[in-house]
């Protein structure tokens, strides 16, 4: 009797006890459950066990999650760029992910990377709602004095070339416009293969859209705040800016026109080819966080612009009442001595 009871017991214990997750054949975690992750949950699971870890580093895992967020990893020039980065696509989703930049790199001159970058891929992927308008791989070499001394302007798209979006278009009245805002995403991701680092610089998301009434034209502008350096003069902030523009006739689609791409400091001046380089490279190795607040960072930067509009203004003001002051004294002075010397007379 008692032998029976120890057994049950054995049995209802063994039976009760959770089977852990590395206790699962390895095929059957990366084949079932490791597949149906995205990337955060991935990241994590990784910190759980050394198997665990292991089996969330793989490649495949990574370069499909990286493939279905952007199509244009795809192209065999940005998987040879991936390919070199520390750990693969890994590092790659990590770099690419949009996000809120709050501290520049501040290493000093004699450690900052020494290779020389040759050239930068853009990779850049427009969607509406979830359907794909466009993917586009352009690369820009950046030795030549046309990308050193010009302001930097990157283009994607020629003047006779467009892409049509899924969407019906009616007028770019404001619901339209504002339609267009929330379901317009733009993913812009800079690599650099030299340095093996990349950047996300859209805002995912327009942070606004203006209707250009002559044109008949709505432009959607999506921006990324980066820290500025002092190694380009402008040690505040740069607002990296990406311009979509659409078209198109009642009754039809909507159709993309020009998705172009700059960086300007704070009064508005458009930064040169090599001074976005550093500003770029910059940001690769700053401090990031994945917060999503595009377009609050968009309107507090304007704030900023505005507020030192504002002052320069104010010094300007100043200046102009102190010249106005002189010019007054010098022409007394000068009326003074020429009574002065009339009574002389």
């Amino acid at each position: 009797m008692s032998s029976c009871s120890s057994s049950t017991t054995t049995s209802t214990a063994a039976h009760g006890r959770a089977t852990p997750i590395t206790a699962v054949h390895h095929d059957i975690i990366e084949a079932h459950i490791l597949t149906r992750l995205d990337a955060p949950t991935l990241a994590s699971a990784a910190s759980v066990s050394r198997t665990l870890h292991a089996l969330c580093s793989e490649e495949k895992l990574w370069r499909d999650i990286c493939n279905s967020t952007w199509t244009s990893t795809s192209d065999p020039r940005v998987r040879h760029a991936i390919s070199t980065f520390p750990n693969g696509y890994r590092s790659f989703f990590f770099d690419s992910t949009p996000a809120t930049f709050h501290r520049a790199n501040t290493l000093p001159p004699d450690q900052h990377p020494q290779s020389v970058t040759t050239q930068l891929i853009s990779a850049v992927d427009l969607h509406f709602e979830k359907e794909p308008i466009f993917s586009k791989v352009e690369v820009t070499e950046t030795v030549s004095k046309d990308f050193m001394g010009p302001p930097l302007l990157v283009e994607l798209f020629n003047r006779k070339e467009t892409a049509p979006a899924p969407v019906q278009f009616d007028s770019f009245n404001d619901d339209f416009l504002s339609h267009l805002q929330q379901s317009m995403k733009l993913s812009w991701i800079m690599i650099d293969p030299t340095q093996k680092r990349a950047v996300n610089l859209s805002s995912l998301k327009p942070v606004s859209v203006e209707r250009h009434y002559m044109a008949d034209e709505a432009q959607l502008l999506y921006v990324t705040i980066l820290p500025g350096s002092r190694r380009v003069g402008s040690s505040e902030f740069v607002e990296c800016r990406i311009v979509v523009t659409c078209g198109g006739e009642e009754g039809g689609e909507v159709h993309v026109r020009e998705v172009s791409m700059n960086m300007q400091d704070m009064d508005g001046v458009i930064l040169s080819g090599e001074d976005s380089l550093v500003i770029l490279q910059q940001a690769m190795g700053s401090e990031r966080r994945k917060e999503g607040k595009g377009r609050e960072r968009y309107e507090e930067f304007m704030e900023m612009k505005r507020e030192k509009r504002g002052r320069k203004q104010t010094r300007e003001k100043r200046l102009d009442l102190v010249c106005m002051i002189l010019r007054v004294m010098i022409f007394v002075t000068l009326l003074w001595a020429f009574l002065l010397s009339l009574g002389s007379v």
